[in-house]
């Protein structure tokens, strides 16, 4: 459904245009800036709510500019403004989401936010679909999903990766398109990088196929994995590993402690960036204190933090994250560190009233069980770091039962993307 001449008033969290219709209804807008006029094409109608894309620019915002990706609506949607203007707008919806959502504990906040100088390039994995066409079947060219789509469209690269993600990608593209395989027999490729130029890579396919010859490593690419994933699942998950060869892992180095990581854990995308909230959370945790790190992944917060503290337990739930967080402690020879698989909720007893907590849940934020223990047990001082602002918030404004936010501080982990990360240090109310 076309709808003309829409006016977008501004941006909102989750990073789309907020906009009424003639019937007051709100209809949220992707690739728009505020002040703009547009024409949209409606892509999704909720009982309260409608979402759509502009499809024709019909007044012009001066901070528009040029994309440069093709397909910047499905991987980063803020490709369209200015650095500078995404930077404001980040700030301006994170303060409003805190406010909004966490209510008194957030009214006096006005968090710095932090960026890197470089806007592209600095993505460390990436996962591509494949797509050919009724005129060239089995010719296959990388893709993405339209956004708010069920449709492909075919890629050359992603301005967003690290270059030796796109150059290895290619790589394989190439060979893919010599083995005669057929649009049902692939999945998904996804790639990784250490921010040092080298890669992995792991291709699934949704037939248990033997192939007469592989791709070649090179110094680069250190390493391919071959998995059958059943159609039963859209995700690319592992049914069965059908080859390898070189490294299923890379290697990064945060604050001097070498931290493996593979290629399906968790880890963070965007390594510099990350380092500098890591520099910040090291400011608020005294030194020879025992520290447990909730969602701990494979350990890049806790255990760059080792070296300075009594222990430091980590807690996943991830079988393969906690894995290697037992090799990173193996690897940096830290014999203060524990690691254990079991979700945070099921191990709420290490929480006591001597222990420093960091938290660095998924998107849905902290499990009740764990807030409550905290509440319990009133730990001196919760480090808080978020990938979704909304939950964050939420989960502070019922810890500030307690405690009382000492510092704030917003990341642009992901440039030209909506997206941010969030800082909050909780202190222990005395009075």
């Amino acid at each position: 459904m076309k709808i003309e001449n829409i006016k977008i008033e501004k941006l909102v969290f989750g990073g789309q245009g907020l906009s009424h219709l003639e019937d007051g209804k709100v209809i949220f807008v992707w690739n728009v800036l505020p002040g703009e006029v547009v024409d949209i094409e409606i892509v999704k109608k909720k009982k309260d709510y409608s979402e759509a894309i502009a499809i024709n620019i019909v007044e012009v915002s001066p901070e528009r500019v040029e994309s440069k990706d093709k397909h910047f609506l499905s991987t980063s949607p803020w490709q369209i403004m200015s650095y500078n203007t995404e930077n404001k707008w980040k700030k301006e919806i994170s303060i409003e989401t805190y406010k909004k959502l966490g209510g008194d504990v957030f009214e006096n906040i006005d968090p710095e936010i932090i960026f890197p100088e470089e806007e592209y390039g600095y993505r460390n994995k990436m996962e591509f679909s494949f797509y050919d066409s009724d005129e060239k079947p089995n010719v296959f060219s990388l893709a993405f999903f339209e956004r708010g789509k069920k449709n492909k469209f075919p890629l050359e690269k992603s301005e967003l990766a690290d270059p030796i993600i796109n150059q290895s990608s290619k790589e394989i593209l190439n060979w893919v398109n010599k083995q005669g395989l057929e649009r049902r027999n692939l999945k998904t490729l996804i790639v990784r990088s250490d921010g040092k130029g080298n890669s992995i890579a792991a291709l699934f396919v949704k037939d248990e196929i033997e192939f007469k010859n592989y791709p070649k490593l090179n110094k680069n690419n250190l390493g391919l994995q071959i998995y059958y994933s059943t159609h039963k699942c859209p995700a690319s998950v592992p049914t069965k590993l059908l080859y390898s060869e070189g490294q299923d892992f890379l290697i990064a180095d945060l604050l001097g402690t070498k931290l493996k990581f593979g290629l399906l854990s968790f880890f963070q995308v965007h390594i510099p960036i990350f380092t500098k909230a890591l520099t910040d959370i090291t400011k608020h945790i005294e030194s020879n204190t025992e520290v447990v790190d909730f969602y701990s992944g494979v350990g890049s917060i806790g255990l760059p933090l080792a070296k300075k503290q009594k222990q430091i337990i980590l807690v996943d739930s991830n079988e393969e994250a906690i894995e290697y967080a037992k090799e990173n402690i193996l690897l940096n020879k830290l014999n203060n560190c524990e690691a254990h698989c079991i979700p945070a909720e099921k191990m709420t007893e290490i929480i006591t009233k001597d222990k420093t907590i960091i938290l660095d849940p998924p998107r849905a934020g902290l499990h009740a069980d764990v807030t409550k223990k905290l509440l319990e047990a009133e730990p001196p001082k919760i480090i808080y770091l978020s990938c979704n602002l909304s939950t964050q918030a939420r989960d502070v404004k019922i810890l500030a039962e307690k405690y009382n936010i000492t510092f704030s501080r917003i990341y642009n982990f992901f440039p030209r993307t909506p997206h941010v990360e969030g800082l909050v240090v909780l202190e222990l109310n005395q009075s």
